[in-house]
């Protein structure tokens, strides 16, 4: 029912009533600075593309008994409106029946001095204590209140929970700003406390991001670093700016996959990125105990799992492809041998279906050690999903060019997909791999005792 309009362009409502736009500033205005001032638009399902302005007087179309999302952006170097806008509203309306309000305070973020924005997060946090206290006075739940935050509406958002003693429904922090933040003190900070639930999507945090665990749950998608399809460089043609934002605004583009059906991605939580690579993190989907957490939107499926704290806090870590929607398929192999010797390499897998379709995957960890009647497991990512394997193949490398030519002899290799643990678990017995010679064979169902 959602047709793809602009948002920031005014036009008409079925009521013929002016849409409130968000504010268009120049990078003028970021030069010499801008005032506070704080627009509220509402979107619903009534209104999708044709934003209302409501104040801490009018609440115009707002139900008080669904769901309000607020979505708070943040520093705007130069007073162009955020261009994630339009899908994040569609998005949210389109998986939920919900009142979804623009916090547009680029008066104020639009500025060439970082700290000046800065300063204003407490300002706009308490606008929007005065309207939600009127959403409360109509009838509202502080449950229903969820809190979305990009970098510095991360942390506005966990000033706006802290002012209702850590009340609200939950907050998500993407990318929150770490200048100015990194190693102060909960109060003037983003915090698990600061909302009912706290999920956070960390992906610049060795430059714009926020290194540290600020939620119940933070996910580090790539280790949190350096995204995959992002500039290496700033040199290049039109790589100047995205040099600069474009890991920081990534967080923005895996929440909005989300909110996509095709597209949910699991991650894994671990101490670390490096052991999550090594295929140290993959049992949660096992048991039906503790499913792993998706991210996104549904992250709050997972907060009955939490484990105990205080408050508790979990890493999660996961790797991306480099494009829309950004999903990759997990899987894990397990590799017993029977080598005499201790042998140390890598595997590559490729996986090939009845249809034709095949993927492939260098099992991207540090070489592994195999030794007789061991077990090692490894962590396999593709980029297509192959439900209904016919064939596998296997190639060993111990990434030595010169001096002779090892095998590696498997007794069982089980691989199983971590992103739907109900699929069979393939295995296969008895296997010579030769070193750089690809091995194929078909796989057969495991036998139950050793699922």
């Amino acid at each position: 029912f959602l047709k793809k309009k602009t948002l920031l362009m005014n036009s008409k409502s079925d009521t013929d009533e002016t849409c409130s736009s968000f504010t268009k500033l120049s990078f003028h205005s970021a030069v010499v600075g801008t005032g506070l001032n704080v627009k509220l638009m509402l979107y619903t399902r009534r209104n999708p593309t044709c934003a209302q302005a409501i104040n801490s007087t009018v609440l115009g179309n707002l139900n008080v008994t669904k769901k309000t999302t607020f979505v708070v952006h943040g520093f705007r170097p130069t007073g162009s409106p955020p261009v994630w806008i339009e899908d994040l509203v569609e998005g949210l309306l389109s998986v939920e029946d919900m009142n979804v309000v623009i916090v547009d305070w680029n008066r104020g973020a639009t500025t060439v001095m970082y700290n000046h924005a800065s300063s204003k997060t407490r300002k706009v946090a308490t606008v929007l204590k005065e309207f939600i206290d009127l959403m409360l006075a109509e009838g509202a739940s502080l449950d229903d209140i969820y809190m979305i935050g990009v970098s510095l509406g991360a942390h506005i958002a966990g000033f706006v929970g802290k002012m209702y003693d850590g009340q609200l429904g939950r907050i998500t922090g993407l990318d929150p700003a770490g200048p100015l933040y990194n190693g102060k003190p909960p109060e003037d900070r983003l915090d698990p406390r600061d909302a009912q639930f706290v999920d956070v999507i960390h992906s610049d945090t060795d430059a714009l991001g926020y290194k540290e665990p600020l939620g119940h749950i933070d996910f580090y998608p790539n280790g949190g670093l350096d995204q995959p399809g992002c500039p290496k460089t700033i040199f290049g043609d039109n790589q100047g700016m995205q040099y600069f934002k474009c890991d920081h605004q990534r967080s923005v583009y895996l929440y909005l996959s989300s909110l996509r059906e095709n597209c949910a991605i699991t991650a894994y939580p671990c101490d670390s990125y490096r052991d999550y690579r090594n295929g140290k993190c993959v049992n949660c989907g096992i048991s039906q105990t503790e499913p792993c957490p998706i991210l996104g939107y549904y992250a709050d499926n997972w907060k009955d799992y939490l484990r105990e704290g205080d408050p508790p806090m979990i890493k999660a870590f996961f790797d991306t492809a480099e494009e829309k929607p950004f999903c990759i398929y997990h899987y894990s192999v397990d590799i017993i041998t029977w080598n005499k010797n201790v042998r140390r390499g890598s595997i590559t897998i490729k996986l090939k279906d009845k249809a034709g379709n095949t993927t492939e995957s260098k099992i991207n960890h540090e070489p592994a050690t195999f030794q007789k009647y061991h077990q090692v497991s490894l962590l396999a990512r593709f980029s297509q999903d192959l439900d209904k394997v016919e064939a596998i193949s296997l190639v060993f490398s111990t990434g030595s060019v010169i001096g002779p030519r090892y095998k590696l002899r498997i007794l069982r290799m089980k691989l199983r997909s971590l992103g739907h643990p109900e699929r069979p678990q393939l295995c296969r017995y008895d296997l010579v791999l030769m070193e750089n010679v690809e091995t194929v064979f078909q796989p057969i169902l495991c036998p139950k005792l050793q699922m």
